[in-house]
């Protein structure tokens, strides 16, 4: 077995939100989660990989995908406190960190791998759509996402073939602290928080993007229903939104298109400042965060130093062209 921990983190609260009554999102119950999980840890355990780092979540939900395993695998839960809020994702990546996880798998939407890169920037992580907004997770079956943590853990794979570097939206706030995002920073015309999800597109005022898609939901289809731009790309999208003589007609939510006017749009360079000034709500990956009150200043800029995203499938096709699953008939296969 190889030596490698697989950290694994599930957020109880993804594919939960307000988004279920107001659109038609699909619910992913924490039932589901916990046989996702055991479907990734049989994956793991398929080539070879068997100890895993979870953080212990207010539902127990990895706690129990674990304990049909018994002795076939080593599972530690992180020393963490479980507040049933954000900081519990938050905290256990930092001590996913220290645990020095060669790959983490999370479960959750775009909003749950916010927070595990505010407390980890840098983790190499295998993300499985469980959430609302999921440009940034892979829609992969959990089998496969855990054969492929396994193989990098095992330094069977390398991170570095099988993994790119994503952009982040770095945000800074006078007087505040710093905070992140990995799709889209919008300010909106809200004074508060809120219900959090972004549904009344007449709020939106200005939208910088790290990707602009237009076969996705949310902030990041109304950018790439009017210039598409891809996460290849070094560059983002800024979006002048709430006027103009330009209209995108943009799923903002599974099941709920909508009308947004736009006014402008422009590309930006790597470490350009957007700056925008409140009063208003910045909202981070889909979700309402932060509020600015007036003339509160926020300074946005886009850059490559977000977390190591790993490509299942590339990960397993490498393997295969390696040869690391053949074996001769009456042998155990190779891990």
């Amino acid at each position: 077995m190889g030596l490698g921990n697989i950290g694994i983190a599930v957020n109880p609260a993804s594919g939960k939100d307000v988004r279920r009554l107001v659109a038609r999102a699909s619910v992913f119950d924490n039932q589901e989660k916990c046989a996702i999980v055991r479907r990734a840890i049989v994956g793991a355990l398929a080539t070879g990989a068997n100890r895993f780092v979870y953080v212990p979540d207010s539902h127990g939900i990895a706690a129990a995908a674990f304990d049909e395993f018994g002795g076939e695998v080593c599972a530690t839960a992180i020393d963490a406190p479980r507040t049933g809020s954000v900081l519990d994702t938050i905290r256990g990546a930092a001590a996913l960190a220290e645990a020095h996880c060669a790959v983490v798998l999370t479960l959750g939407g775009d909003g749950t791998n916010r927070a595990v890169v505010l407390g980890w920037r840098n983790a190499p992580l295998l993300p499985v759509s469980t959430g609302t907004n999921n440009v940034f997770p892979q829609l992969v079956e959990a089998t496969i996402a855990g054969a492929a943590a396994g193989l990098v853990a095992r330094g069977v794979v390398e991170l570095s073939a099988v993994a790119k570097r994503a952009k982040t939206i770095t945000v800074q706030i006078d007087g505040e602290a710093d905070d992140v995002a990995l799709i889209d920073a919008v300010l909106t015309a809200e004074r508060f928080v809120g219900a959090r999800a972004l549904l009344e597109p007449e709020q939106l005022r200005l939208a910088l993007l790290t990707r602009a898609d237009p076969a996705a939901v949310g902030i990041t289809a109304i950018g790439g229903l009017f210039a598409p731009l891809g996460e290849d790309a070094d560059r983002g999208l800024l979006l002048t939104l709430g006027h103009g003589e330009h209209a995108v007609h943009a799923p903002i939510a599974p099941g709920l298109y909508a009308t947004v006017r736009i006014a402008s749009s422009r590309t930006v360079e790597f470490d350009e400042i957007v700056t925008v000034v409140g009063p208003g709500v910045l909202a981070f990956d889909g979700e309402r965060e932060r509020v600015l009150r007036s003339g509160q200043r926020a300074r946005l800029s886009i850059r490559r130093d977000g977390p190591w995203v790993i490509n299942a499938g590339a990960t397993l096709a490498c393997a295969a062209q390696r040869g690391v699953f053949r074996s001769h008939v009456g042998e155990p296969h190779a891990s």
